[in-house]
């Protein structure tokens, strides 16, 4: 299945899709996912630990439904606060799990989490091929 980056002249940022073409079969989506581990409670070691957890819990869903984050098309991110080296941190680990043109990813700064520990909660679409 390709999927193929749409970015208008000028706006090619590395990591960053403006938009990505797809095809296939249908859709899968997540709820929101955090950076939990196996018990449920959030990741507190470090920052970077945390999104790691986040992106293994959500490579776990992916690979429920017989995916991988080849399939996935978007990324929306909730983040706790805006913070410059959280985002360094976040887009440094986002790069582990998918290719440099990645899907579209929306940040936005979410009032409060449903646990004050937790530092940003994601959910994404990918495409069944």
């Amino acid at each position: 299945m390709p999927l193929v980056p749409a970015n208008p002249e000028g706006a090619a940022w590395p990591g960053v899709s403006m938009g990505m073409a797809v095809t296939g079969k249908g859709l899968f989506l997540t709820t929101g996912h955090t950076g939990t581990d196996a018990q449920g409670d959030p990741v507190t070691t470090s920052v970077e630990g945390q999104v790691v957890a986040l992106f293994e819990n959500l490579k776990a869903t992916l690979a429920a439904a017989g995916l991988g984050f080849e399939d996935v098309v978007q990324i929306k991110a909730y983040l706790k606060s805006f913070d410059p080296d959280f985002m360094s941190t976040y887009r440094s680990v986002r790069a582990r799990y998918l290719n440099q043109s990645c899907p579209p990813t929306s940040v936005a700064v979410q009032a409060g989490l449903y646990d004050d520990r937790l530092l940003i909660e994601a959910e994404l679409i990918a495409v069944i091929p």
